[in-house]
């Protein structure tokens, strides 16, 4: 069976030189080209590939937004297409991840799809969303994480702007994401988005509770030093003597 792979490239020129490539490969067949990563993610539930040749740099969705949208547990095998320095190259090196540096020859390229080949005949999948996670850290200081959520709700991705979100709830190894009136689910647990959005103006006010410093209307004390937290969409959310001091601290130093 020929190994079906997807091209996404924001640039043409870029996809019609690994179409013409892989022209020459006989087991494998391109099963569609994307501009964009909106276009790849609705292509992959469509239709999952076995490879992706995925640019990493894209307007509005870029390639990692891409597959922090996907399913981890269903990946293709990816072999990034890049302009990155040496320096970032090193981290798809250290993770075992496979890259293609713009502009790259016939060899590299089959160095690499050779690699890919190896990994679905070992089914490695498994794996790879530990690693992707990996690389992410290194590449980009605040956890790959970008001013907005890719939510897979109701066969339809939501794009959410973190400076949208009134409160987040912990709900075991997700989180429930509060807008107004909309709770949508996210795929992570509390405790890493704490580290993620400390300089986005979140802050912990109890062992289950981040909210946005932002949406603060009004602090309300009460008794043994707990408190209330009082939004401005009115929502009231309990914070506990143990967090009282950091929230006024982090309240008072904010512009």
């Amino acid at each position: 069976m020929k190994i079906k792979t997807l091209i996404v490239d924001d640039e043409p020129l870029a996809r019609e030189r690994i179409r013409a490539l892989i022209g020459a490969e006989p087991d494998v067949e391109v099963v569609g080209e994307c501009a964009n990563g909106r276009e790849a993610l609705a292509a992959i539930e469509q239709a999952p590939p076995d490879l992706l040749f995925l640019d990493v740099q894209m307007p509005e969705m870029d390639g990692f937004e891409l597959l922090s949208a996907l399913d981890p547990g269903k990946l293709p095998a990816v072999i990034f297409v890049t302009a990155f320095d040496k320096f970032a190259l090193r981290a798809f090196e250290v993770h075992a991840l496979d890259y293609l540096l713009k502009p790259f020859d016939r060899e590299r390229f089959q160095q690499a799809l050779q690699r890919a080949r190896e990994r679905l005949q070992r089914r490695e999948s498994g794996d790879l969303s530990s690693r992707l996670t990996a690389l992410l850290a290194d590449l980009r200081p605040e956890a790959a994480l970008t001013d907005r959520f890719a939510i897979k709700t109701e066969g339809r991705v939501l794009f959410l702007k973190i400076d949208e979100i009134d409160w987040i709830e912990s709900a075991d190894n997700y989180v429930c994401l509060h807008v107004g009136k909309e709770t949508h689910l996210h795929r992570e647990t509390l405790t890493a988005l704490e580290a993620k959005l400390a300089a986005k103006n979140f802050i912990r006010i109890s062992r289950s509770t981040l909210i946005n410093l932002r949406r603060i209307k009004e602090l309300q004390s009460l008794f043994h030093g707990d408190g209330v937290v009082i939004l401005q969409n009115g929502a009231r959310l309990s914070f506990s003597r143990n967090y009282r001091a950091k929230l006024e601290q982090v309240l008072g130093q904010m512009p």
